[in-house]
């Protein structure tokens, strides 16, 4: 019987650990390889959840703007114009998150009844109530009721992203500009409109960061909003609401 070398031995040996090796390192490639999948679909996730989360926010403003500046409707038409697109959006969440349940006029009755209480109540604590802490002085908080409706609602939708969003200025007279040393401009929109409400408001931008407000600036522009960033006698954020003459 011939006899087996050590040589013939190691080289029986050699193919074993080259697979092992070759084998190890797929399987890490696949581990990589799925760890960036999981990743990617977690971003994916969370990005499709906050976009879902901000939507119906967006949408209540949004809408509200159109009816009123391009369709010349009135504000308060306007406002529930966008309200009714709000809970008709959430009601589709309702409706799809219960999807399973037989009973589709139940869900689509109860669901209807919920989302509109909630959305309705959101905009009235906005119309009626501004915190404190999202007010400059007690003198901003008593002419807050004689902002623009839909500016009122911003500014509450916008509170729930930035809690210490602060308004310094609402409503304006001709001695507040002599005070301020400023020229009085006739045509501020801080002056009440021909419809009775004041369509603007300067939000503090000192002490944030210019990633905050560049930000702040330009999610309200989007919303519909015209923003301009004064950094003259205060430096703040000047949102307004064209006022339509419709």
């Amino acid at each position: 019987m011939e006899r087996i070398s050590d040589k013939d031995i190691e080289w029986l040996l050699k193919p074993n650990q080259d697979f092992n090796y070759k084998t190890e390192e797929r399987l890490e490639k696949v581990q990589k390889l799925s760890f960036k999948r999981k990743v990617i679909r977690f971003g994916l996730w969370a990005l499709l959840i906050l976009t879902l989360t901000i939507l119906p926010f967006f949408l209540l403003i949004k809408t509200s703007i159109y009816l009123n500046i391009d369709q010349g409707l009135n504000g308060w038409v306007s406002l529930f114009g966008g309200i009714g697109a709000t809970v008709a959006i959430l009601l589709v969440y309702v409706v799809m998150l219960f999807r399973k349940v037989k009973n589709k006029k139940l869900i689509f009755r109860y669901g209807l009844g919920g989302v509109g209480a909630l959305v309705g109540g959101f905009c009235l604590y906005g119309l009626l109530y501004v915190s404190s802490v999202n007010a400059k002085s007690d003198s901003v908080k008593e002419v807050y009721r004689s902002l623009h409706p839909i500016l009122r609602v911003a500014v509450a939708t916008t509170t729930l992203a930035e809690g210490d969003l602060v308004i310094t200025d609402i409503k304006r007279s001709t001695e507040d500009y002599t005070k301020m040393g400023l020229p009085i401009n006739q045509s501020s929109l801080h002056f009440p409109q021909p419809d009775g409400y004041v369509h603007a408001i300067d939000l503090r931008t000192k002490g944030h960061s210019e990633f905050r407000n560049f930000m702040l600036s330009n999610s309200l522009r989007l919303m519909g909003f015209k923003t301009l960033r004064h950094v003259g006698t205060a430096d703040h954020l000047h949102i307004s609401l064209p006022y339509s003459e419709h």
